[in-house]
Parts: structure tokens; C-alpha cells; sequence
């Protein structure tokens, strides 16, 4: 027992990692975005690179096709410093336009096309592009933008399935021939904790992530990825589609996650690299628990998790399921994004956000003083590296508030690393719930509630009450089952303090998210 009324944390059963190649290129091979794809069209020119189901294209082809976009975008008046706007699911026409981007430095600025009107048009507004492309092929949202804003077909992108708008003259950004200063892409958050902010990504932030994740998961030509997190995403560019393409391998640019179809693609087209955020895993496991058996998988050998805290539960069933472990990592928009991860070779039982990165350092600090905190002690986690954002785009005000005088990047999350190197994340800053003097971290009240065999998905918030803070548990039961909630009651009774355990529960059909699968706090608060 760890605290009155609390269990010790539950360790997942020993997994041995998958077997595994060794990575083709080292870290460090690549200093532009473009670079990989240019390559691998030497070295292998009829090897697949990217497909989306419509189209699909070798590295030879993807090399052409990004030099025809390229050319394209310049006739339509685009130059380096550029912004343009790339309103999109993943598709071919997507990673096309990315890439054709970083090969002109233009700054590219992928939007999720399952944004509102209101957020894109606000978006636009504020980064000001000389051209707005929409991959209206690939889902009818990308569609609905295109026709609500005028996009003309054009040839060009019409072989892609896409359509262009282009806008006034806009006012080109510096442009520098080193990529630690040159701007990639432009990432707008996603606004649960407040106004988007858009984040300056660096050719060096993102080739130094692509390069990192990519070795530490042993990519090699032989893998095929299934890339369902979006390329809007940080996770989604960086790690999935740019750590991808920096190793040869394949990827399957999967426009909305299916959990039906996810699961016949691991079944039948020999994905090797599966990688996603909890809500994605949990419907998986929703669906074996359905369907009365585990999925299959036969090919394979690495999937992890990120986006939002993985809790214990959910790991062990996926690793019960396919027979090798569940990665866990940790990152943030503003740091391209992977801070740590957990060793391919060496995987965690418990819910570890893994090591560093190599060439990251992470500091835990006091909130409030800034001090640095011995290994043990929960404080907010501070990232310093070439992983770290240029900046947000046109507010030096808020890049200076979260950036110490030293150069580490204030995350605003709450972690503890301990004296092996391992950092576990325990919540957000603004998140933590004050119970009558006690912190209750949600993290591990949602760890216990998932544990649960009739919950796929959790959400703990606090609500203020008379001077005090109670803890409210959101719960997305798993497809078919009911919650009894004395049952549940009961069950979180022989695993939490008194403290942390839910005043009130309540049960919705779905919870809700964002297109990434990060649960909407903020909107459950307003509810609870």
C-alpha cells in the first residue's frame, strides 16, 4: 500500500519486445524536410512511399510530383516565406503539398479540414497565405471548405485530388539558408486550454524528430506504417509521415480512423508500424471485446502511444491482445513533438512516458520558483533542445512567457522523473484538482476508472464547490455494456484514497475530442 485505502501502482505482465531490424540511415543524415524523399529516389525509385487508397506513388514518382507542385505553386505566385494553407486529411495530395512547401521554404500551415468555418477562417486570418489548398478528395469535409471558400480546380492539383484557391499578395517571411532558422510549418494548436497559437516549427525541429523517433523504433525500408494520425498534427507530420519517409519505408496515408478498418489493414496488408493515441487503442480493444477474440496483426512489431496520457489499463489489454508492448511517449506541439519515449528494446510495464530523446534535456521545476527538483518530485516539465519551436507566429509575448531566461521550454504540464532517466506524466498544471488540501492528479483516477472491464473511456475534471474542489469522472462505456454505478463505486473504492475518488459520475455514449482523439476538458468542465 502506497497511501490509506491505495494499492500499489499495477505493473503490466513481461512483454519481450518484437523483433526488429536495425534502422537504415543514422540521426543526422538529413538538414531539410525534403531531403529524404529526394534519397530515396535514387536509391530505390519503385519502391511504394506513400499511398492513400486512390493514389499511390513511388519515391521516384513522389520526388517528381513534389518538384511539379513546387513549380505549380510558384506560377500561382508563392514564394519562400510564403504561407500556405493546406486544409487536408491525410492523403497523397497532402504529403505532396507539405513536402512541395519545405522544398520552396514556403511555411506550410495543414489545418484539419474537420475544423469549423469559424477556426479556419481564424486561422487564416491571423497567418495570412498567398494560396489556400484543399485535398477535397480525400474527405467531404475538405470538400465542404472547398467549395464554402472558392477553390478552383487546377490541373496540377487535380491530378492529386485537389483544389487551389489563391489569395492577394501576402508578405513573405524572412527566409534563411540554415534550417534551424528557416520555418517548416506552421502548427496551430488546438485550443483546448485557450486561443489557437500557431507554432513556428523549424526545418532543423523537424528533420531532428523524424531522424530520433525514427532510429529509436528501428525504421527501416521493409516497414509499412499506418499513418491514421493526421499530418495536421505534429505527431502526424513529424514523427509518422517525416520519420517515415526519412527511413524509405512505406506509408498508408489513412484519412479518418476506422476501428473496423484499422483492423483489417493490420489483418491483411502486412502493417509493420502502428502508431496512435489511447482513444484510437481503446476502440480496438472494444472491437476484439466485441468480436470475442484478439485482432490479428501477423507482420506487426511496433505500435505506440501519445497525444495524451496512456493509462495502465488500456496498455495491458493491448498487450495482451498482440503479444508484444504498448510504447509510451511523451511530447508537445511546441517540441516537433518527442521529448522521450519508451526504448524499442526495452520496453516499460508501468504507464513510463519513457527516456529522452537523444540530444533532449528535460528539467522538473518548481512551478513557482523555477528551481530544479530532485528525481522524485512532481513539478512542471521543462524541455530545452533542438527539438524546441522557433517561436508562436506574431505574439513574441507569449513565445517570452514560456521560455525561461536559460533557453527550456515551460510545458505547463506536471511530471517526475526518476534517478534511472524514466518521466512519468501525472497532469496539467491547470488540471490538477485541490480535493481539501490534497492534489489529485486526473491521470490516475482515469487509470483506475479505465481498468474497469465495462470502461473503454475516462475523463476526470474538477469542479469548484463551496471553497473546495470535487473530482468528476466522465465515462464512454465500452460498446454493448452498461456502467452499474455501485459496482463502480465499489471497484474504484479498493483502488484509490478517499480523496481521489469521484463524487459523481457521468456516463456519455461517446466522450468528446478532437480529431486527434485528445479529449475536450475544457467542454466536459462546462458540464460537469
Amino acid at each position: 500500500m502506497t497511501e490509506a485505502g491505495e494499492v500499489a501502482p499495477t505493473l503490466a505482465p513481461p512483454v519481450p519486445p518484437a523483433p526488429h531490424g536495425a534502422p537504415e540511415l543514422p540521426i543526422g543524415r538529413f538538414r531539410w524536410l525534403d531531403e529524404p524523399v529526394r534519397h530515396w529516389a535514387g536509391v530505390t525509385p519503385e519502391r511504394v512511399a506513400v499511398g492513400d487508397g486512390r493514389l499511390s506513388l513511388s519515391y521516384s514518382a513522389l520526388d517528381a510530383a513534389v518538384d511539379r507542385m513546387a513549380e505549380r505553386l510558384a506560377e500561382l505566385g508563392v514564394q519562400a516565406g510564403d504561407r500556405v494553407t493546406i486544409v487536408l486529411e491525410n492523403s497523397v495530395a497532402g504529403a505532396v503539398t507539405l513536402l512541395a512547401c519545405a522544398r520552396m521554404r514556403a511555411w506550410a500551415v495543414p489545418l484539419n479540414a474537420r475544423l469549423s468555418d469559424r477556426e479556419i477562417d481564424a486561422i487564416a486570418d491571423h497567418c495570412g497565405p498567398r494560396v489556400m489548398v484543399f485535398t477535397d478528395a480525400a474527405s467531404h469535409d475538405a470538400r465542404h471548405q472547398a467549395d464554402r471558400l472558392g477553390a478552383a480546380e487546377d490541373a496540377a492539383f487535380g491530378q492529386l485530388g485537389a483544389r487551389v484557391r489563391v489569395l492577394e499578395p501576402s508578405w513573405p517571411e524572412p527566409v534563411s539558408a540554415d534550417p534551424v532558422e528557416q520555418v517548416a510549418a506552421l502548427i496551430y494548436t488546438s485550443g483546448t486550454t485557450g486561443a489557437p497559437k500557431g507554432v513556428m516549427l523549424t526545418h532543423d525541429n523537424l528533420v531532428f524528430v523524424a531522424g530520433r523517433s525514427s532510429v529509436t523504433r528501428f525504421l527501416n525500408r521493409e516497414d509499412r506504417v499506418y499513418g491514421v494520425l493526421p499530418m495536421s498534427h505534429v505527431f502526424g507530420l513529424a514523427s509518422v509521415l517525416c520519420g517515415t519517409l526519412y527511413q524509405g519505408a512505406r506509408l498508408d496515408a489513412v484519412a479518418r480512423f476506422q476501428a473496423e478498418e484499422c483492423a483489417r489493414a493490420l489483418a491483411e496488408d502486412g502493417v509493420t508500424i502502428y502508431q496512435g493515441v489511447p482513444q484510437m487503442h481503446a476502440r480496438l480493444v472494444s472491437l476484439a471485446k466485441v468480436r470475442g477474440a484478439p485482432l490479428p496483426a501477423p507482420r506487426l512489431r511496433y505500435m505506440s502511444s501519445g497525444g495524451a496520457p496512456l493509462d495502465i489499463g488500456l496498455k495491458i489489454a493491448m498487450e495482451a491482445m498482440w503479444g508484444q508492448p504498448l510504447h509510451n511517449g511523451y511530447g508537445l506541439t511546441e517540441t516537433s513533438p518527442t521529448v522521450t519515449t519508451t526504448p524499442t528494446d526495452a520496453p516499460a510495464r508501468d504507464a513510463s512516458s519513457g527516456k529522452l530523446m537523444p540530444d533532449v534535456e528535460v528539467r522538473i521545476a518548481d512551478p513557482e520558483t523555477g528551481a530544479a527538483l530532485a528525481p522524485g518530485a512532481v513539478g512542471e516539465i521543462q524541455v530545452r533542445g533542438r527539438l524546441v519551436m522557433k517561436g508562436y507566429y506574431r505574439d513574441p509575448a507569449q513565445t517570452e512567457a514560456v521560455m525561461t531566461a536559460d533557453g527550456f521550454f515551460r510545458s505547463g504540464d506536471l511530471g517526475r522523473m526518476t534517478e534511472e532517466g524514466e518521466l512519468y506524466v501525472v497532469g496539467r498544471l491547470k488540471e490538477l484538482i485541490i480535493r481539501s488540501g490534497f492534489n489529485v492528479y486526473p491521470p490516475e483516477v482515469e487509470a483506475v476508472l479505465t481498468g474497469h472491464p465495462d470502461v473503454a473511456i475516462s475523463a476526470v475534471v474538477g469542479k469548484e464547490i463551496d471553497g473546495n474542489e470535487e473530482v468528476v469522472a466522465f465515462l464512454q462505456p465500452v460498446p454493448g455494456r452498461t456502467l452499474d454505478e455501485a459496482e463502480l463505486r465499489a471497484f474504484v473504492e479498493s483502488r484509490l484514497a478517499p480523496y481521489k475518488r469521484p463524487s459523481r459520475y457521468v456516463v456519455m455514449e461517446e466522450l468528446p475530442a478532437t480529431s486527434t482523439g485528445k479529449l475536450l476538458k475544457a467542454r466536459l468542465r462546462e458540464i460537469a
